[in-house]
């Protein structure tokens, strides 16, 4: 199998780590494969892709969609690194509030797969990196939504020595905190 899945402390979170063909004029690696994902809990109808490229210290996040556009992510960092998070949004869910993170770049060649039902943030660790997502859902702006990259009820443990180096959006700045995530 090219891939090795690891559930990660907050149910449906899935690192997934691809098998690297390499030699000397390079590597070779499968980033997405149909079937060895839905063995593997990951069986979604992958419907648009993104990609982004953000300077060292921008923090974009928390995002998410509102249902009946909910969107789950397949993230990778295919230049440079991040610091990934995934927040659990699901109300009715033992593990609501909380987060977990990881660093993907383009050396680990991890990927991050959050469902629906999580908010998704990251801080650029690198002068610059690029992600790439797949997405489950188009994205549909009415639905668009954001908490507070700093809740104090999340309380994420951001790798920075300073809040005053994060680098935000005039629309991040103003997202509420995960108890008003209703609007």
């Amino acid at each position: 199998m090219p891939f090795k899945f690891t559930q990660l402390k907050i149910k449906d979170v899935i690192l997934i780590e691809p098998k690297v063909f390499a030699d000397n004029r390079g590597y070779f690696m499968e980033t997405y494969k149909y079937s060895d994902f839905s063995k593997n809990g990951i069986s979604e109808n992958f419907v648009q892709d993104n990609q982004s490229k953000s300077s060292k210290n921008v923090l974009r996040g928390l995002h998410y969609q509102m249902p009946p556009y909910g969107q789950g992510k397949l993230v990778r960092c295919i230049k440079g690194e991040i610091f990934d998070v995934a927040v659990d949004i699901r109300e009715n869910s033992p593990t609501f509030g909380q987060w977990v993170g990881e660093y993907i770049s383009e050396e680990n060649r991890k990927m991050l797969y959050i469902p629906d039902g999580f908010a998704h943030g990251f801080l650029t660790m690198t002068d610059y990196a690029e992600i790439h997502y797949k997405m489950t859902k188009e994205y549909a702006q009415e639905f668009e939504r954001g908490i507070l990259w700093n809740d104090k009820d999340i309380n994420i443990q951001w790798p920075i020595n300073s809040s005053n180096n994060i680098i935000l959006s005039e629309k991040d700045m103003k997202n509420p905190s995960l108890n008003y995530k209703k609007g």
